[in-house]
């Protein structure tokens, strides 16, 4: 593994809006994939989004229309905005990537919680 560091992560209110970041140290443009993993309390960890280094992006139905996740290839940097979040979405996230030798990390996680 990589070493990943998540941040932004915190409190809102139902209808209020994140921005997560994760920068992974890794030789340039080796990274061919990243995104952001979520688990809540008793839950199992379940795909949020994620993004290769060309582009291509997969969203869990969940967060469709709500979230937007983003990268920066050249500072192995990925970003999740979440918007409109509900209850539902507090859980930790986690980073995680994926470099040009199929070897995969992950973040310690970053809690968010969203309630009144």
């Amino acid at each position: 593994q990589v070493p990943l560091v998540e941040s932004g992560g915190g409190s809102v209110q139902p209808g209020g809006s994140l921005r997560l970041s994760c920068a992974a140290s890794e030789r340039i443009f080796s990274i061919r994939a990243m995104g952001w993993y979520r688990q809540a309390p008793g839950k199992q960890r379940e795909l949020v989004a994620t993004i290769t280094s060309v582009g291509v992006i997969n969203y869990a139905d969940s967060a469709k229309g709500r979230f937007t996740i983003s990268n920066d290839v050249s500072k192995n940097t990925v970003y999740l905005q979440m918007n409109s979040l509900k209850p539902d979405d507090t859980a930790v996230y986690y980073c995680w990537s994926r470099n040009r030798f199929g070897y995969e990390s992950w973040g310690q996680g970053t809690q968010v919680t969203v309630s009144s």
